[in-house]
Order: C-alpha cells, then structure tokens, then sequence
C-alpha cells in the first residue's frame, strides 16, 4: 500500500514538474524600456521603466506569483529562499491581466510603487548602465528568462525579435519602433485592392488597363473571325474543285499510270532476275501496257452538250393539210356513150 502511495506521490511530482518546465519555456521577456521620457504612461501620468512578458505558446498560463529583479546576487545558489526573495519583486495575485491566455502579453511598471496598482513593481532600474533583468518561478528558486539590457537612449528599448536562445534574438528599437503590448515582429499583409489604390491613387492605371483588356479582346476576336472565313472560303473553294467533270478522268490516269509503273517494275525486276533473257517479250509487254493506257485514257468532256439539227419533217403544211383528209381518185361515168365517126353510119 505504502509503494502505491510512493509511486503516485513521485508521479504526481514529475508530471507537475514537466507542467512547469513547459510554462517556464512558454512565459519570456520580451521588451524592456529603461528609459522612458515621452513613451508609455501609468495610470497616474507618469512615465516608468517598464518590462514586457508574453506567452508565446498557444495554452494559457497565469503568471502571478513570480518574481521579477535586477540584482545579480541572487544567482549565487548559496543564498537562502527568503534571502532571495527579499531581494526581488513578486507579482501580486488578483489581477485577472496575469492570466495570459496564447500569445497575449502585459506591461509592468518598472520603479514605481506597488500601492499605485497591481501591474507597478519595485524593481531598481538604473538608465545609466547595462541592466540584468530576470524572471523567477513562483519559488524564486527557478529562473524562468533573462536578460542583459544595454545602455539605451531615451524612449528606446530593448526587444526580442526571435526565440533561438541566443543574444541575435534582441535587437534595440528606436523611438518610433516600440512597441508595448504589442508584438515586436508583426507581419501586416497588405490585400491587392489596397496595394492598387496606394499606387494607382488617380485610377489612370486603372483605366489603361481596363482599356488594354477590351482592345485586346477586340483583337482576338477579328482575328478568329477572319481565320474562321478563310478557312470556310478554302472549304467552298475545295467542293467547287471537287464538284468538276475534269476530276474523275485525271483520277482514273494516275490509277492506269500507277498501275503501268507497277506492271513495267514487275518486269524490270524479273528481266533482271532473268539476266535480259526473252527481253523481246518484255518490250513488247511494256508496249502493250502503253497501247492499253493510251486505249483506255478517255478526253476530258467540256461539259457542253451539242445538239445537232435533223429535218423530220413534222411540221410540213401538206402534211399537217392532208393528214386528215382522204385522197380524191377518179371516177367511171356509166352515162350512154355518143358514137362518132364511123359509129355514126
């Protein structure tokens, strides 16, 4: 029973430890000001030293409790915890501002007296030489960040512009560059509609370009246009062709002359073979081939139907007269006939 009680005891420890290691590597210094003239003022006018804590994690992490200092001595791990303590302002409770949710920071007045607010600290700054300032875990036995200040002029600062543990991370400010409560690097991304009005503020670029974009079109437009009616001319033009008389007897010669180029090959090829053996009859082969292309090559018809005249007679008068008509043939007139001469005697 008493191994489970050790065994969770030691569990509970380590986990609380690793919870504040990770809190320790998420609470830093980030800006300090040691010589404030004409920058950040309290709630009572006046103008202090000020230091910045943020939380760069993305959890939420109270930060009451701790310790800020400038004294150096209390790095000698000799020194007994009251001792240490005595020598280093503590962050008051009650304040709801040192509950820093992800990325939030706070502003602490540096040399002031902490009857005037929760936020206004004890701590000894002095302008005139470089400043060690630390901060402590809530045991002041743990210190959580630090940093070694340089001799600033007025109203500058002293700020963090990276977190790579290394003395490139600070850089000093100047007047017009601090920034408290407010993240030392911000990165402001400028939208293409605002960047266009900031340098096209009368709008000509606008309007050249506007115009550009519709001639453009214009342009592409006639030349797909004219494109498209060649190629439909072409198209006409080539039925046209296609549709002529001429076509099919040109056709049919390139048929007979290819068909007699194979045939003379065949035999060149086999004479060859035959090494000019019955070389008459190949000649003569050939000569036939010729005599039936000739035969066969037809003249190209004009076209042109030609009628020639012929008398047939079908519009002759008489014809057209007597054609209904029957014809008149003489009669025999059976009348007593008148004898004369020597009748008559």
């Amino acid at each position: 029973m008493e191994i489970k009680k050790i065994l969770l005891g030691s569990l509970i420890v380590l986990t609380s430890q690793a919870m504040m290691a990770q809190m320790d590597a998420s609470i830093k210094l980030n800006e300090v000001m040691t010589r404030n003239e004409s920058s950040l003022i309290d709630e009572y006018g006046a103008r202090n030293a000020w230091v910045e804590i943020a939380n760069i994690s993305h959890s939420t992490y109270n930060i009451r409790g701790m310790y800020l200092t400038t004294d150096r001595s209390v790095l000698d791990k000799k020194m007994s915890v009251p001792e240490r303590v005595s020598r280093m302002s503590k962050i008051p409770n009650g304040d709801i501002r040192t509950n820093l949710s992800g990325r939030q920071l706070i502003v602490l007045q540096l040399g002031s007296s902490p009857a005037q607010g929760s936020l206004h600290l004890s701590v000894k700054v002095n302008a005139t030489e470089p400043t060690w300032i630390a901060l402590y875990n809530g045991n002041a036995t743990q210190l959580i960040d630090s940093i070694t200040v340089p001799v600033l002029n007025p109203n500058q600062s002293y700020a963090r512009i990276s977190n790579n543990g290394t003395a490139a991370d600070w850089e000093t400010k100047s007047a017009d560059r601090v920034t408290p409560g407010i993240w030392n690097v911000t990165s402001v991304s400028e939208s293409k509609v605002e960047k266009f009005k900031r340098e096209d503020p009368y709008g000509f670029g606008m309007a050249l370009m506007a115009m550009g974009i519709v001639f453009f079109c214009l342009a592409l437009l006639w030349i797909t246009f004219s494109l498209f009616g060649l190629l439909m001319r072409h198209l006409d033009t080539a039925k046209k062709v296609a549709q002529q008389q001429p076509i099919k007897p040109i056709t049919k010669t390139v048929e007979k002359t290819m068909e007699v180029g194979h045939k003379t090959g065949v035999i060149l090829q086999e004479g060859l073979k035959t090494k000019g053996i019955d070389r008459e009859v190949y000649m003569a082969v050939i000569g036939m081939a010729l005599k039936q292309y000739e035969d066969d090559v037809h003249d190209v018809e004009s076209g042109i139907i030609t009628i020639k005249p012929r008398e047939t007679g079908w519009d002759d008068e008489y014809t057209q007269m007597t054609h209904f008509h029957e014809p008149v043939l003489p009669t025999t007139s059976t009348a007593p006939r008148i004898p004369t001469g020597p009748e008559m005697r």
